[in-house]
């Protein structure tokens, strides 16, 4: 049979089930509704007769249909001019199954609903309705009846054509029902019984209250005690308020009030808040610059960068009366960013110590609620302030200096954005009225110098990042490593391992060792865990009588506690032959150097890339590949070394490598292999390449230097472009290394490459 075809996108209609509808049926009398989801129509849907038809009182047409069985769409025959479809639909009856399982079945879901029926307190009607239900097909739809199944279940019922496949899905979704329902008849039970309770404790505490009173043994005065205490927290008015209205709650529920733990915890958190108490600036950026070469080595741009953020705000109040101010020029967030170990939150420390101010670390790694920043909303049990407020509770003054630490680890989920939360925290023109979830009240915190700490730029979103003001840590070259060593590393780790300074001499050349054998890094917080481990050697010896004090470390004794030479200088050896040369990069950790390393074998003329590399690195190979086969007769180099197979690798392979700036030392390694000329050993390169050969500019320049420098390199080749970079690279590496900036791929091969022997000819790939 042909019938109209209705979707229902709401709602779900079984045989024997009468419904209004608001559809268009137009003169039709018999229609087929089929329920439709995500615009995807169903498999079956039911045959209806329509009993009636008209408009609803807004004009929108409306239908009462009866359900007679359900049936199978079938092929769409045509469609009338206003779109109506309609369909071949194939009957479905249900038919009377009389085994022995279904009616076993049939009689379970009787008494599954009977059981349901009886804890929701039905008066017997539907009881009733139900007994008078002989069809075993029509009994399992009455499940479809229920306001309480999900869309899903009564869909799933209705697309079920065998009786007893249906009758089973109908008393599963029963037992679901009548579990929920046994849940709620305890919980209501408890409920009931909890209320009863706390009800009969309530009275019984007012009679305690009463006889108290008899007695004169009443308790003290807590609303007093509020108001003395709000009175002398030198609140805003505003604050002033909103406690003073809280207290009146108080006052008015009494002690005993379920509600009253809250509102005192609340006032308790308005006090903790130290609204009027601030601590006096020492403004002086002598003083600061004093403070931090006392307390760190090196660091000589962010030490001036610091200084300067001191002189600024010192003639900002010197002339307060004479220069109109501007509330943002306060509000400048500092961040550094660099490798661990560089001294980004103990250099926070020191600015908090040069400025006389109270000092808070707020450690922001692996964050991911949002309600850590701005609180949680009173409504939630065990409601807290967020971090900032907790800190200026901690800190006892309004104008502390905080540090966000790690602020580059930030996560977020379906619990929020902390990073988000913090834009109106870092934002001076939003700051001064931070409003925290808990407290609810506008927060001044214009006055807070905030300072926050990173490894990384790349994870920062934008809009935060935008707020921020950028001081780099570079790193620290071996001179610097070794005066840190010597004036701080050194001393606390004597005083760590229990020794005393005169016990303990440690020479130059033994301390450029550990550095130089044991660390690689950017830092130096594993060159205090190495010395560590020395000065345990001889501190083992002091306390077991081994040896007499003072004891000089020397070599042996470094070899002794931290083993063999972890660290080597392999550029010699690595470059000896031809197809490897030295790239520089920049990781998580500071700068680090690169060995690229290109061979040749028999294979389909292809490019194989390991050493886990990046999308962009991969790009780089394929164009230093292209460019020396586009260029080979340039470069002296026979058509037929390229009919191999050539395999580019990075090592380490278990590190993961992105980038373009290894373009020069990719397409170095690339010539090197087919002309049989080594790559000096001397020479570590940067910079990205084109097809035309010429080499575009890179980042991180100075942490790449200061790599290069450490592993021995005396050269370094880089992009024409970065040559003004070079004036951020401490003065002792200058003078040690030789810098070539270059224009053109011509310029790298020239300066990288050994010089081809006379009458040699190209080596065989």
């Amino acid at each position: 049979m042909t019938y109209r075809l209705v979707p229902l996108d709401d709602a779900i209609v079984f045989p024997t089930v009468t419904a209004t509808l608001p559809i268009d049926v137009g003169e039709d009398e018999r229609v087929f509704l089929i329920p439709r989801r995500d615009g995807e129509f169903g498999r079956v849907g039911v045959i209806a007769e329509v009993v009636e038809h008209g408009r609803s009182r807004r004009g929108v047409p409306v239908a009462t249909v009866v359900g007679l069985h359900r049936g199978i769409a079938g092929a769409a025959t045509n469609m009338d001019d206003d779109g109506t479809l309609h369909v071949e639909v194939q009957e479905i009856h249900d038919g009377h199954p009389d085994d022995e399982h279904t009616v076993e079945i049939a009689r379970e879901y009787r008494a599954v609903v009977e059981e349901i029926l009886e804890l929701r307190g039905d008066d017997g009607r539907i009881a009733t309705f139900l007994r008078s239900i002989e069809e075993p097909g029509a009994l399992a739809d009455t499940t479809g009846l229920a306001p309480d199944v999900p869309n899903e279940g009564k869909l799933r019922l209705l697309e079920t054509i065998d009786v007893t496949e249906r009758l089973e899905i109908a008393v599963g979704l029963q037992r679901e029902r009548l579990a929920e329902l046994q849940v709620r008849s305890k919980i209501r039970d408890d409920v009931e019984s909890g209320a009863q309770k706390q009800q009969r404790e309530y009275f019984l505490r007012k009679q305690m209250e009463s006889i108290r009173k008899e007695l004169g043994e009443d308790e003290t005065d807590l609303i007093g005690e509020y108001e003395t205490k709000i009175a002398e927290a030198g609140m805003p008015e505003a604050v002033a308020e909103q406690a003073t209205k809280e207290l009146r709650r108080l006052e008015r529920q009494g002690e005993q009030s379920p509600e009253s733990s809250m509102i005192r915890s609340y006032l308790d958190w308005l006090i903790a808040v130290p609204w009027s108490k601030r601590s006096e600036d020492k403004l002086d950026p002598n003083h600061t610059r004093e403070v931090l070469d006392a307390d760190h080595a090196g660091l000589d741009d962010v030490k001036k960068r610091i200084t300067q953020f001191v002189a600024v705000r010192k003639l900002r109040e010197d002339r307060k009366d004479e220069i109109e101010q501007d509330s943002r020029a306060n509000g400048t967030i500092l961040t550094l960013v660099g490798p661990p170990g560089t001294g980004k939150t103990s250099i926070g420390e020191s600015i908090a110590r040069s400025l006389g101010r109270e000092f808070v670390r707020i450690s922001l790694g692996g964050l991911h609620d949002e309600a850590e920043i701005r609180g949680h909303r009173r409504t939630y049990i065990g409601a807290l302030p967020g971090r900032i407020v907790r800190a200026l509770r901690d800190a006892e003054t309004m104008n502390p200096v905080i540090l966000l630490d790690e602020v580059d680890k930030v996560g977020a989920d379906w619990r929020g954005d902390p990073s988000a939360a913090l834009l109106e925290v870092l934002d001076p023109a939003q700051n001064h009225s931070f409003r925290d979830h808990y407290l609810d009240v506008e927060v001044d915190l214009s006055e807070v110098v905030f300072i926050a700490t990173a490894n990384l730029l790349d994870t920062i979103p934008a809009p935060l990042l935008d707020r921020m003001e950028i001081i780099s840590f570079d790193g620290y070259t071996t001179e610097e490593k070794l005066a840190i060593a010597k004036g701080y590393l050194v001393p606390r780790q004597v005083k760590r391992n229990g020794l005393k300074p005169e016990e303990i001499t440690v020479s130059d050349d033994v301390l450029r060792a550990v550095i130089a054998e044991y660390t690689r890094e950017a830092g130096v917080r594993q060159l205090e865990r190495e010395l560590g481990k020395v000065l345990r050697g001889a501190a083992t010896k002091i306390a077991s009588g081994e040896g007499a004090a003072p004891i000089a470390l020397d070599i042996e004794a470094v070899r002794e506690a931290l083993g063999r030479q972890k660290v080597f200088q392999e550029s010699v050896e690595r470059t000896a032959i031809p197809g490897v040369s030295t790239g520089l990069a920049v990781t998580g950790t500071g700068g680090d150097i690169l060995f690229i390393e290109a061979t040749a074998m028999d294979g389909d003329k292809g490019l194989v890339l390991t050493g886990q590399l990046g999308d962009v690195m991969k790009e780089s190979a394929r164009i230093a590949l292209s460019y020396v086969r586009s260029h080979r007769e340039a470069l002296g180099i026979p058509e037929d070394r390229f009919q191999r197979e050539f395999h580019v690798h990075v090592p380490a392979g278990a590190i993961p490598k992105d980038g373009p700036s290894a373009g020069t030392a990719m397409t170095t390694a690339l010539v090197s292999l087919l002309t049989g000329r080594p790559v000096k050993h001397t020479v570590g390169m940067t910079g990205e390449v084109t097809l035309q050969g010429r080499v575009l500019p890179i980042g991180g320049l100075k942490q790449k230097v200061l790599a290069a420098h450490a592993a021995g390199l005396t050269e370094v080749i880089l992009p024409e472009r970065n040559r003004g970079d070079l004036d951020e690279v401490p003065e002792e590496v200058r003078e040690q290394m030789t810098f070539h900036p270059v224009m053109s791929i011509d310029e790298v091969l020239e300066l990288a490459l050994e010089p081809a022997e006379a009458g040699a000819d190209v080596a065989t790939v």
